[in-house]
């Protein structure tokens, strides 16, 4: 996943019992299919080349069981290290807030929520029977990627869609070596599992 065009798009699928996306580039091709494992005591995703899954290409897994302030580890399908995700425990409680780590651990990217209140509002209605169907077209959450210089490279936010099922990744600046790839690993994970939190 290098020099991808972008914007890329990421649709949930909602007929399958697993939490699934396929990301598409700017061209309309499939760059990636996202599964989540489910059922598992500590979270783990798969990364394929396509939705026929005929290659796994990258693992994401947690450090940790059940851990509020687990580690997402990034690993290619030779299982090399590419880096990690962790999410900051109780200062994302409010606004989700999330560190990227490089395959040395040393934290290179931060990733943080725009605005929090579009978070709020989205769960609000989400509660709210028949409206809840249609909240994906109403609040649409953003998260910043930005260098610790507060360079931002990336953003990742929801769009109006039915059922909320589709986000899109932008490209905000030109990527470093190493960036492109933990970028879109931790966007990936990040949005599962700010998708659980509502």
């Amino acid at each position: 996943m290098n020099s991808l065009q972008f914007p890329l798009d990421l649709t949930f699928k909602i007929t399958t019992f697993s939490n699934d996306f396929v990301a598409q580039d700017a061209n309309g091709q499939t760059v990636a299919y996202v599964r989540q494992k489910m059922l598992k005591l500590i979270e783990e995703i798969q990364v394929f080349n396509n939705e026929s899954r005929s290659e796994l290409n990258y693992t994401i897994k947690a450090n940790k069981w059940l851990d509020f302030s687990a580690s997402y580890l990034f690993t290619d399908k030779y299982g090399r290290d590419l880096g990690r995700i962790t999410r900051k425990g109780w200062a994302s409680l409010w606004k989700a807030n999330y560190d990227i780590f490089d395959e040395a651990q040393i934290e290179d990217l931060h990733v943080s929520e725009e605005n929090p209140w579009a978070k709020v509002f989205d769960s609000l209605l989400g509660e709210v029977p028949g409206v809840n169907l249609l909240t994906g077209y109403f609040f649409h959450p953003s998260y910043a990627v930005a260098r610790p210089d507060g360079t931002k490279v990336a953003r990742l936010r929801k769009v109006a869609s039915f059922f909320g099922r589709r986000f899109v990744i932008e490209k905000l600046a030109e990527f470093e070596k190493g960036e492109e790839e933990r970028i879109l690993l931790g966007l990936m994970m990040m949005i599962l599992l700010e998708r659980q939190r509502g």
